[in-house]
């Protein structure tokens, strides 16, 4: 059996679940908490083991119930059995959460996370409010996110879940009308506000990206798909972090100026970017499969970017500078 010095974050925040939810007198059994967390049956009663043992928790299984409850009614995990920074960190978690608000996921986690940091006796509210000190100082700004349908985010997980083929209608951003899509839904995204799902599209016979909140009459067919070893994003992107986009790989080169360049100095943009001091300021090398995105990236620093490399992000630089100067004009 663990220690709590060895316990991780992960089991902290599923045993806080299982104790709010014995507490609250619903007798819940290993399949309920197992449903409730998504998780196995297994490690509920390994995590039922630990409480009992190490955290002293008069939980006792009631053959009529058929469930656990607490033998002291009062019983409830204390917020001192988590370490300062493990409270810490699991209060900005909360913060975090603001980027999610408009979807599904958010009203759970908030709700799993409070329970956990919330003080549990009026002995421990002093140290609770010391430790809180972090809700009003420590905030994630909000920013625009695009809503979510309920019934679309729970249809994909459902189907990633079991590995099943999706359908939906789908209007693309450019498109005039919904066309019906069938696809194989690998992963879902979250980019700048909005998510995408991630996979393979029958109709293009390729992979490719789709706005959830462009979609409409989802549906699960009864239709398995086989997961590719290669599904994952992260290992088609090669090691680039301008958002979501996946193209051809190119070699790229850009200069910003001196006003602007310890703000691209201080960040990692690739796994594989190089930089070097001009008299002008700076230039950056790199490689990427994110063409749209990385010309996104070299239009908003305006005068102080100026594209070198390759020749479709110097062209289309060059086109767009333009139809901003014979705008300016008019």
């Amino acid at each position: 059996m663990e220690t709590r010095k060895n316990l991780p974050r992960a089991v902290l925040a599923r045993i806080y679940h299982i104790d709010r939810e014995i507490a609250s007198g619903k007798y819940p059994n290993a399949n309920d908490l197992a449903q409730s967390y998504e998780c196995g049956v297994a490690t509920i009663h390994r995590d039922i083991e630990y409480m009992r043992y190490f955290l002293y928790a008069p939980i006792e299984y009631c053959a009529k119930n058929r469930g656990w409850y607490y033998e002291e009614k009062s019983f409830r995990l204390p917020a001192r059995f988590a370490s300062a920074n493990d409270m810490l960190a699991l209060g900005m978690a909360k913060s975090l959460l603001t980027l999610y608000k408009d979807t599904p996921l958010y009203e759970s986690a908030q709700r799993l996370l409070k329970d956990i940091t919330a003080p549990l006796s009026s002995e421990e509210v002093s140290d609770v409010q010391q430790a809180a000190w972090y809700e009003k100082r420590i905030i994630v700004p909000p920013i625009a996110t695009v809503p979510i349908k309920n019934e679309i985010w729970e249809i994909i997980i459902d189907a990633m879940k079991e590995n099943k083929v999706i359908t939906f209608e789908y209007k693309g951003i450019w498109d005039d009308d919904y066309k019906v899509r069938l696809v194989c839904p690998y992963q879902l995204l979250f980019d700048n506000g909005t998510w995408y799902l991630y996979g393979y599209s029958e109709e293009r016979s390729d992979i490719r990206f789709f706005a959830l909140s462009r979609m409409k009459n989802i549906s699960i067919p009864n239709e398995n798909f086989k997961l590719p070893k290669n599904f994952d994003y992260c290992s088609k992107n090669d090691g680039s972090y301008f958002g979501v986009f996946i193209g051809k790989k190119m070699k790229y080169k850009i200069e910003f100026s001196s006003y602007i360049a310890p703000v691209i100095q201080e960040r990692k943009w690739t796994k594989d970017q190089k930089i070097t001091d001009t008299k002008k300021g700076i230039v950056i090398e790199f490689s990427s499969t994110q063409l749209d995105k990385v010309f996104s990236w070299v239009l908003s620093y305006g005068i102080d970017a100026r594209p070198i490399e390759p020749p479709e992000l110097v062209n289309r630089w060059n086109e767009n500078i333009i139809a901003l100067y014979k705008k300016a004009k008019i």
